[in-house]
């Protein structure tokens, strides 16, 4: 049977402070009316019945993801006591999945993504399905077609086609965030393409690779799936690791008893991670001002403000290249070009006073 979860347990901390410990950002409305949950549990749920789709967050958000989420059934909801990093947001449901259905094949996708247009995505979903059935050791993975030199996304690259296809290849490396020199090599290949950080594979190809390769995790994930009463004593004890460096580049570079392939992705992909990429997605005036709620500018240009408040104005003069965010309880200002350190402000707050983180 074919399964999907949603990934949806980041807290969003470089978009805070519209995204806090009670309001992570994927529960938000960021770009439209609907939250970017919403939006992932709708295009998921064209490739496979609201039954089989699971979402993987943190246990403080298991009501909230009920509540947006009626649809699906709320065992389907699992609940990490504690962060520990991407590989055991998929070990665990792959462990349980296999536990109920030992040929369970399961989709892993983002809850923060903007993907256009959605039925081609739902294609390649549909695609990387039928691959992991028809090929029993195969980790699959996205590779998002690059339009441009992106230095804020991992690449990976590319080897031969898969025989009889021309959309799904052989993975042979996975590449970090590259510098602007190296993204612009990495796109003049035609051999590199966007990590999108989504997989599909056979639950017990993946508990497979985690016997070999992390065997700590493949034990703890093996027995919760036994013995889900553990949950809050055995969580804890997970390795901290993305699935990435833990399973990917390893059985990519042949240290496993798998093999990753790729399907190609030809896509309009965002990762909507922090204010800069926010920025980019959203409709800005003549003179490159984003705006959502009261503000008025003069002499401004390229600032992103949000002002959450119907009862508050905005005002600015001669600013530019800002972030300006105000809700209820807090208002950021930050340059543009330090978007990325909103994340360390958080830390800052949360030392000095953690009602606001």
């Amino acid at each position: 049977m074919r399964f999907v979860v949603i990934m949806a347990g980041g807290s969003g901390k470089r978009l805070w402070p519209l995204s806090r410990k009670d309001t992570p950002k994927q529960l938000l409305p960021l770009l439209g009316e609907q939250s970017l949950l919403r939006v992932a549990f709708e295009r998921v749920r064209q490739a496979v019945p609201e039954q089989q789709v699971y979402v993987c967050t943190g246990a403080e958000w298991t009501d909230l993801v009920a509540a947006e989420l009626p649809e699906i059934p709320t065992a389907n909801i699992l609940g990490e006591p504690v962060g520990r990093d991407s590989l055991n947001a998929v070990a665990w449901p792959a462990a349980l999945l296999a536990e109920a259905d030992p040929d369970a094949v399961v989709a892993m996708v983002t809850a923060d993504h903007l993907i256009e247009p959605v039925d081609r995505f739902v294609g390649a979903l549909t695609r990387a399905f039928e691959v992991a059935e028809s090929q029993p050791d195969a980790l699959v993975t996205f590779g998002v077609v690059p339009t441009k030199a992106h230095t804020g996304y991992g690449y990976l690259r590319r080897g031969e086609a898969l025989p009889g296809t021309d959309d799904v290849y052989t993975a042979l490396e996975f590449k970090e965030k590259p510098d602007a020199a190296t993204a612009q090599a990495y796109l003049a290949s035609g051999e590199h393409f966007w990590n999108s950080g989504m997989f599909v594979w056979r639950a017990s190809t993946l508990l497979d690779q985690l016997a070999v390769l992390q065997p700590d995790c493949h034990a703890i994930v093996t027995e919760l799936a036994r013995h889900p009463e553990r949950l809050a004593e055995l969580y804890p004890q997970l390795p901290r690791i993305s699935v990435d460096y833990a399973v990917m580049e390893p059985v990519a570079a042949g240290r496993g008893t798998a093999r990753v392939l790729m399907v190609r992705l030809p896509i309009s992909w965002h990762d909507v991670g922090g204010y800069a990429s926010l920025l980019e997605q959203l409709q800005r005036d003549s003179s490159g001002n984003a705006t959502r709620g009261l503000s008025v500018q003069v002499d401004g240009s390229n600032n992103l403000v949000i002002n959450d408040h119907d009862d508050h104005l905005v005002a600015t003069i001669g600013v530019h290249d800002m972030i300006i965010v105000s809700t209820r309880a807090i208002t950021l200002v930050c340059p543009l070009d330090q978007s990325e350190r909103v994340k360390e402000l958080v830390s800052a707050v949360t030392d000095n006073d953690g009602r606001y983180a």
